[in-house]
């Protein structure tokens, strides 16, 4: 893909990135160490659970799917961070097997009116899987350089 600032993005422009694959000791060492509730971490209590089965930490499935969206190279060029995020909704669990893929959709955009190298930009995220189903949605505001030498003061 292109190196891509600011003023390239166009609202209703799509991305998708590559997959990878949850395997079960990916989920398990992520839940020993971040989110340690049974059906994250005990396979046993986890078929006990209402989701039948070990499932992702909806921490895990957000964090690999930003992870893929920055392998597919879309902001890398142009990423000053995020003041946060709105509306995440975790609406399908993701369990060990599943492969992932994130898909982005620009929303809206603004130029900075105090920054002029610089502008902000809404990002709306749905995280797959293997079949197609949204597991995840959330919506990004980005903080995007523009192209260098076009904000310039000087």
């Amino acid at each position: 893909m292109t190196v891509r600032y600011f003023e390239d993005f166009e609202t209703g422009e799509r991305f998708r990135s590559p997959g990878a694959t949850l395997s079960e000791s990916q989920i398990l060492d992520f839940a020993l160490s971040y989110d340690p509730q049974p059906f994250h971490l005990d396979k046993e209590a986890a078929a006990e659970s209402p989701y039948g089965g070990l499932i992702a930490s909806g921490f895990q499935t957000l964090a690999l799917g930003f992870r893929l969206f920055y392998q597919a190279n879309v902001i890398n060029a142009c990423s000053l961070g995020s003041p946060g995020m709105e509306e995440l909704r975790w609406l399908a669990p993701v369990r060990p097997g599943d492969t992932l893929y994130t898909e982005g959709e620009v929303v809206s955009k603004r130029e900075s009116r105090s920054r002029p190298d610089r502008g902000t930009l809404n990002m709306a995220y749905e995280i797959k899987n293997q079949a197609g189903d949204t597991v995840m949605t959330f919506v990004a505001i980005h903080i995007f350089l523009k192209r260098p030498g076009t904000g310039d003061a000087s």
